[in-house]
């Protein structure tokens, strides 16, 4: 199975030309907060989510970079005594040991850096596809709860106050508001490392303005995280990659996802018929229930007929159309917006 990894994905983007003390501190907090996450110890025992959660991300990342192993399964030393003492390591130490290791100069600081930050993109990824597993199967678990709660306390036992099932719903809270901190907090190191990196949605990418970031970028990625819209966080992570690396036509992925926008909408107010043959006409659909003005209408119509309609479909003999960087920016931020604003409105 191929994973999705940082260090592929910028491995013609340049990120970190020289190595510095505050490369190496960031190392060392992500691998913290990544911890964190999963700790691999909980009070002071070997956790069985944590020792699975390890050993996955130490096997995936090791996999995308052609190793066997991210450092060796079995360490030692000699003592005093010349007797050599040996040990298993736990995937976290190999994890560790690999991620800390001091630039020595025998690769490109940016392949070092790179590929050591996308031991923490797996980890984050790792945690939030189980947290949204946690979160399907909320109902059913609370529904079990409920069913354990309605059982007959036996004389000799004790019942803490409140119910299971309201424990269970605290339980998933906390779990949530934990990890969506420890995000906050990545973000916070990366922005304070001044690398112009954000984590959303598990991936990590570059985001070179604070101020796009905070008012578009992270209310879009936290909309978005929901199932329902994975095709329109897809396209639009596609959009990114593509501009931040140089690919073909960022702003028509950036238009498929407002695109895929409009329609789940559209299908989730019973307004599509069936015999929709393009954007506009699901446009007209949102329109035809005020969800959106005539002016928004036209505005929206615009943006498709200009910029995705003539880079998605084959221009012929006429030019092929290009956008500048300014564009390809605005044309990704417009969609942005407009995505946010549409779901907010549902």
């Amino acid at each position: 199975m191929l994973t999705d990894i940082f260090a592929h994905r910028y491995k013609e983007t340049t990120i970190c030309e020289m190595w510095s003390e505050d490369h190496s501190k960031l190392l060392v907090q992500s691998f913290q907060l990544l911890n964190d996450v999963c700790p691999y110890y909980v009070n002071g025992h070997e956790h069985e989510r944590g020792k699975h959660f390890w050993s996955r991300i130490h096997d995936l990342l090791a996999r995308e970079l052609g190793l066997t192993e991210l450092s060796p399964a079995y360490v030692g030393y000699y003592d005093q005594q010349k007797n050599w003492q040996g040990f298993h390591a736990t995937p976290m130490y190999r994890c560790e040991k690999w991620m800390l290791a001091a630039f020595d100069g025998t690769m490109l600081p940016d392949r070092f850096f790179k590929e050591r930050l996308s031991l923490v993109e797996i980890g984050f990824r790792e945690q939030e596809n189980h947290l949204r597993a946690l979160n399907a199967n909320l109902p059913a678990a609370i529904e079990l709860a409920k069913k354990f709660d309605l059982r007959p306390l036996r004389a000799a036992g004790i019942r803490a106050p409140g119910t299971s099932a309201d424990a269970m719903r605290a339980s998933n809270v906390n779990a949530n508001d934990k990890f969506l901190a420890e995000v906050t907090e990545l973000n916070a190191r990366f922005r304070q490392g001044d690398c112009q990196l954000h984590y959303h949605n598990g991936f990590i990418q570059i985001s070179k303005d604070q101020t796009i970031v905070q008012e578009i970028e992270t209310p879009f990625w936290k909309l978005v995280a929901e199932p329902k819209w994975l095709n329109v966080d897809h396209d639009m992570k596609e959009a990114v990659d593509l501009r931040d690396t140089g690919g073909r036509d960022p702003a028509l992925y950036a238009a498929k996802s407002l695109e895929s926008t409009i329609k789940i909408i559209s299908d989730e107010k019973n307004l599509t018929r069936g015999n929709e043959k393009g954007a506009a006409q699901y446009i007209d659909n949102l329109r035809g229930a005020k969800l959106i003005e005539v002016w928004e209408t036209e505005a929206l119509k615009h943006f498709f007929a200009k910029v995705r309609n003539p880079i998605g479909h084959g221009p012929g003999a006429a030019p092929m159309p290009i956008l500048t960087e300014c564009q390809t920016n605005w044309a990704i931020e417009n969609s942005m917006i407009w995505i946010k604003s549409l779901i907010r409105r549902t």
